[in-house]
């Protein structure tokens, strides 16, 4: 089926604010060690609920897209050499995370558990992709030696509660939310 001229624009608009509510994410922030603890997470749970997984995801590749380009989005700048930075992996994660929360949360009844569900799907996606490329990026180019195990705690386990937390509140906003993307 053939999506309307309207149907783009809507979409590409949804895609664009996402975008835009991921970087606002990343300044609200608590500064703690390599990773910090941003809103970022509340907006790409949001962005793959209500957009699925192609506009979730597009939305999120726009906004790793904008801040390699050189705007100043990501926590710590922007620009290609933010590659090398070891919270550069969670940005790709959020990639991939928006894509696996979107195509749960497309795949059945749009109620809480599923969607939290489907959160706690991306969640283990991002914490995985972000914690392998902050160790290699520790290790290899940084010479700050550390475990696998290490990286995975200090990058994913120390912030579960406040990310689960986060998802569920950007499941609520999403079951909110959704009647009033439909109407426009």
């Amino acid at each position: 089926m053939m999506a309307t001229s309207h149907e783009r624009l809507k979409n590409s608009i949804c895609c664009a604010l996402f975008a835009a509510l991921t970087a606002v994410g990343a300044f609200i922030r608590i500064p703690f060690g390599v990773i910090s603890f941003t809103l970022q997470t509340f907006f790409v749970v949001l962005s793959g609920a209500l957009l699925g997984k192609k506009y979730g995801t597009m939305a999120q590749a726009l906004y790793v897209i904008l801040g390699l380009i050189g705007i100043p989005i990501f926590t710590k700048g922007g620009g290609p050499q933010y590659v090398l930075e070891p919270s550069f992996g969670y940005l790709l994660g959020f990639i991939l995370g928006a894509f696996v929360i979107g195509w749960i949360a497309q795949r059945g009844p749009f109620t809480f558990w599923r969607l939290m569900g489907a959160a706690c799907a991306g969640l283990a996606v991002i914490y995985c992709v972000g914690s392998v490329y902050m160790f290699f990026i520790l290790n290899y180019y940084l010479s700050m030696p550390i475990t696998i195990w290490m990286a995975f705690w200090t990058g994913a386990i120390i912030f579960s509660p406040f990310d689960i937390a986060l998802s569920a509140a950007a499941i609520w906003a999403a079951l909110r939310l959704k009647p009033a993307l439909r109407g426009i």
